[in-house]
């Protein structure tokens, strides 16, 4: 599989590290903006990579190019994925797929048509802690129950408060703790629970309207979840699922599933992953499993499920009045 890397951030970096681990996938171009291409030689130079682009026009013209990994701000997604699609490119994309789920069906439906690959990169869903979750959800009985809570205080928070505004807390460029934190918990829920039956978002706004932190609440038949995201304060991260019977509890960050355990009758099983691995690992190595397969059911059931996140996202803060504008 050879794979295009769209941006110069922290995520490329992660993503790069990652796919230095991932066998038979070979990163052979990289696309800066003009402003960052010294930036870009680097990179280049440190994982070496022999094309560098800052003209993403040109970079979809190239046909050695089978997948593009799109690892840009959140307002760039959409258009930015739209382009690859028309050049008949497969596409990863940084999550969130796109501000407004109406954008991601358009997406999807295009995809379709094209017989190609769109994938969200969403880490949690791949690695083992939450196959391990999977396994024994039916195992602790009727579910009534479920808390997520992925919290940290922003590096950019202090600047936002006195008025200089990061991409994380900028509308304009679809910000705030919904999007960029408690989407986490989100896409767990949904993908253990599937579309719930109501949902409600409160929030804490700051001065440019955008939520700083905040609390959704679902419904699900008998089962109550909440599902807390801040970037204003810190808490320990944790995801909790209880039954009739027992509980699952992921201890930290709901993004990794790094340390699962699941008491059942009283008994305590746990899993725990090396905290030194790059767990993008996992996801990458399935992207790349599922093209070479040239299957598109898998697929087509995690768009399904990035629909279903993508709607709560919207209409929840529609629901507050957050403008992405």
């Amino acid at each position: 599989m050879k794979i295009a890397l769209i941006g110069s951030g922290k995520i490329i970096m992660s993503a790069l590290d990652a796919l230095t681990q991932v066998q038979d996938i070979e990163v052979v171009a990289l696309c800066v903006r003009a402003s960052s291409i010294e930036k870009g030689k680097s990179i280049c130079q440190q994982f070496s990579i022999n094309k560098l682009y800052s003209d993403y026009e040109e970079l979809l013209r190239d046909p050695q190019i089978e997948v593009v990994y799109i690892g840009l701000p959140n307002h760039l997604h959409y258009d930015y994925t739209y382009k690859a699609l028309m050049a008949d490119k497969h596409v990863i994309c940084e999550k969130p797929f796109t501000p407004q789920w109406q954008q991601l069906q358009e997406l999807v439906l295009l995809s379709h048509q094209r017989g190609l690959y769109l994938f969200e990169a969403i880490t949690a869903i791949h690695t083992p802690g939450f196959q391990f979750i999977q396994q024994n959800m039916e195992k602790i009985g009727d579910i009534k129950v479920i808390q997520g809570n992925y919290s940290q205080y922003s590096s950019r928070y202090d600047d936002y408060l006195l008025g200089n505004v990061h991409a994380a807390f900028d509308p304009k460029q679809a910000g705030g703790a919904l999007y960029d934190i408690n989407l986490y918990n989100i896409y767990v829920l949904v993908a253990l629970m599937g579309e719930p039956d109501s949902r409600h978002y409160i929030c804490n706004k700051g001065h440019n309207g955008i939520d700083t932190s905040g609390v959704v609440t679902c419904q699900f038949g008998t089962t109550v979840a909440t599902c807390t995201g801040a970037k204003d304060s810190a808490s320990p991260g944790y995801f909790i699922i209880q039954g009739t019977k027992g509980y699952i509890r992921v201890e930290g960050a709901p993004s990794l599933c790094q340390s699962v355990e699941a008491c059942i009758d009283g008994q305590v099983t746990k899993v725990s992953q090396n905290e030194h691995t790059n767990f993008m690992i996992f996801e990458f190595a399935f992207f790349r499993d599922q093209i070479a397969s040239k299957q598109f059911v898998k697929c087509h059931e995690l768009l399904e499920l990035a629909i279903i996140v993508s709607k709560i996202l919207t209409t929840s803060r529609n629901d507050v009045g957050i403008v992405f504008e």
